[in-house]
């Protein structure tokens, strides 16, 4: 038998294993942002695809109700459990009966929704109304101020310029039939993008009083909205407003005032048709046209 005995193995030298170091340093460079785009991409599609379902239950409920689901029932409200809004009156109709049907029982046995251990599904956490990039409300939290256990909502009702106008499709105790619409269906806001507050307090998605008892910044939003909460519940230098639609982070104490997402450059909006669009921030002074139902004031997104 013979053994071959290698005498001149090749090798790499230093200077060559450092080139092909920083090579593929450089193509992971150039890999990741791409990698991170396409996430972003997936994720903003997701959030989409669950606006557009919100829409069209809101749809199938104007069809067997001639008219939209309120977007947020007051105090005195007679359109059922108070402080509660289109989130539940759209559940039958986005495959969520047997949620629905607990709601109902609960409000039964008390009819107040913010008692919050005598609803179980407060903190009852529904995907639908979550948007994949917010992390943090794929589980229930604990609202800082009240201490309770809450589920939350990505998506608001659009109350049109703010909480006095009334001149959106979702505000308080609304009951807006689809013909009410006469800038078109296609030119106006039904649901737009806004994370929970930082701590926990505006968003949730089963109730809330949102501020001052008007729903606002809990189940609906204007696109111009105010701040009328008392001192205690202000975030630190948030002004009275109005707060327009515009970049913002999780940390920011005074972004439940103003619709915005965590996608990059904009937000998903779904419009009154069904229709779900992305809109970019650069939009902005053209939100009170699209958040008015009625006010002749026609713009085109083409």
């Amino acid at each position: 038998m013979k053994f071959i005995w290698w005498t001149n193995r090749a090798a790499f030298t230093l200077m060559e294993l450092l080139i092909a170091i920083s090579i593929i340093v450089i193509l992971l460079g150039l890999l990741l942002p791409a990698v991170q785009k396409v996430r972003a991409m997936a994720s903003q599609t997701a959030c989409q695809n669950k606006m557009k379902q919100l829409a069209l239950a809101i749809t199938h409920y104007h069809d067997a109700n001639l008219r939209l689901p309120p977007g947020h029932r007051s105090a005195k409200s007679r359109q059922g459990i108070p402080f509660t809004g289109w989130t539940i009156s759209i559940l039958p109709f986005a495959e969520q009966e047997e949620i629905f049907h607990q709601s109902h029982q609960d409000s039964l046995a008390n009819n107040n929704p913010l008692e919050f251990t005598k609803h179980s599904v407060f903190p009852k956490v529904v995907s639908l109304f979550v948007c994949p990039n917010d992390y943090r409300i794929t589980a229930p939290q604990i609202s800082l101020k009240t201490n309770h256990l809450a589920a939350f909502t990505s998506y608001l009702g659009n109350a049109g310029l703010n909480y006095l106008s009334k001149d959106g499709t979702l505000f308080q105790d609304s009951q807006l039939n689809l013909l009410s619409i006469t800038d078109g269906t296609s030119n106006t806001l039904l649901l737009g993008e806004r994370p929970p507050s930082g701590d926990f307090q505006f968003g949730w998605w089963y109730a809330g009083a949102g501020q001052a008892g008007t729903g606002t910044g809990d189940l609906i939003l204007g696109v111009q909205e105010q701040n009328i909460m008392p001192a205690v519940w202000q975030g630190p230098n948030c002004n009275p407003g109005f707060y327009s639609y515009q970049e913002s982070q999780l940390d920011s104490p005074c972004n439940l005032y103003h619709y915005w997402s965590l996608h990059t450059g904009g937000a998903n909006f779904a419009f009154s048709d069904g229709a779900v669009r992305f809109l970019s921030y650069a939009i902005q002074p053209m939100m009170p046209a699209l958040a008015s139902r009625s006010g002749n004031d026609l713009i085109s997104l083409e």
